[in-house]
């Protein structure tokens, strides 16, 4: 049975940038309390003519130009995101004609900001079970889209951007293992509303905008330390292995304190988390693989390192996977 080994990474930031200055001109709120509470002092912010679709091809390109592969040779192309640009088609298949992969199957997947875990899922089995050997799974989303920037509890949080990675059947090792859950009772604490009409989630929202994003931020958190805890120590004892034997935590960048409260109850000194929470702020489903873009092309994560994913999101859902670089 083949390996699920990424082989190239790319990712995208559109180029506007809402600092904390800014941020303290449109709402009550200031640099050292955003900074305090959750890491953050940059988001980016995509353009009015700018969507999900064109930040994931940029991202995808990037990686496909690193894993030295052409469009035309993939298999498959897997978008996780919530803020795709239509209901249909596809981001997936936006993607796949932008870039020119006529041969591959497309689909997006929403479990929002554990997307990019979980489509390494989907992917692992894939290509282990010898279906497909060459996959491109991007998390992308544009939640300055969706975002009320009169909520100070929410706008300080979101950014956007893409990030992607090409898998391959390979016979080195790769995705060693993971693990995906949810929790759908708890899922309104955080909602992005569509088609269904419902006042009682419209009159929870600070501006009563039905297109923009609400966060329970608080309950959120309770359960985002835990989960992430549990669920990345899980997946490394499935993979066989001790925390010791993980040279770097790449946890989903949603808020300074939900990272280190998580590590620490995994035991792992903060010197072994990679964050760059400060630069982008929370990105949803690109979150994780732009971190991951960051960490090996920096060589935080070096060729062997095996290292965990983890993250949380909407729905509510988690998912962590343990890879060697």
């Amino acid at each position: 049975m083949s390996n699920a080994k990424i082989t190239g990474y790319g990712y995208y930031v559109p180029e506007k940038v809402y600092d904390n200055a800014y941020m303290e001109q449109i709402v009550e709120t200031n640099d050292e309390w955003i900074t305090q509470r959750t890491g953050i002092k940059e988001r980016r912010i995509a353009k009015d003519n700018e969507y999900t679709s064109d930040m994931a091809t940029e991202a995808a390109r990037m990686a496909l130009e690193d894993a030295h592969m052409a469009a035309e040779a993939l298999d498959l192309i897997i978008v996780a995101t919530i803020t795709a640009d239509y209901h249909t088609p596809s981001c997936a298949c936006v993607v796949q004609k932008n870039i020119g992969a006529a041969h591959a199957a497309a689909f997006d997947i929403n479990a929002a900001c554990s997307g990019f875990v979980t489509a390494l899922a989907i992917a692992k089995q894939f290509i282990e079970n010898g279906t497909y050997q060459k996959i491109l799974i991007i998390g992308a989303d544009t939640l300055s889209k969706i975002t009320d920037y009169k909520d100070r509890g929410t706008c300080i949080l979101f950014g956007d951007a893409a990030g992607a990675a090409v898998l391959e059947a390979s016979a080195e090792p790769g995705v060693m293992a993971v693990d995906i859950g949810a929790n759908g009772a708890d899922g309104m604490k955080l909602t992005s509303l569509d088609l269904k009409a419902d006042a009682e989630e419209t009159e929870k929202r600070v501006g009563k905008d039905a297109s923009k994003i609400f966060m329970a931020g608080a309950e959120v958190m309770k359960f985002a330390v835990k989960i992430m805890a549990e669920a990345a120590s899980k997946v490394v004892a499935e993979a066989g292995l001790t925390m010791d034997d993980i040279a770097l935590i790449v946890p989903h960048q949603a808020n300074t304190r939900i990272i280190y409260g998580a590590s620490k109850r995994m035991g792992i000194s903060d010197d072994k988390v990679f964050v760059n929470i400060q630069k982008y702020g929370n990105t949803s489903g690109a979150s994780i693989p732009v971190a991951l873009y960051e960490a090996v092309k920096s060589g935080r994560a070096k060729p062997g390192d095996k290292i965990v994913l983890v993250g949380f999101g909407g729905g509510l859902t988690w998912g962590a996977a343990v890879l060697q670089i």
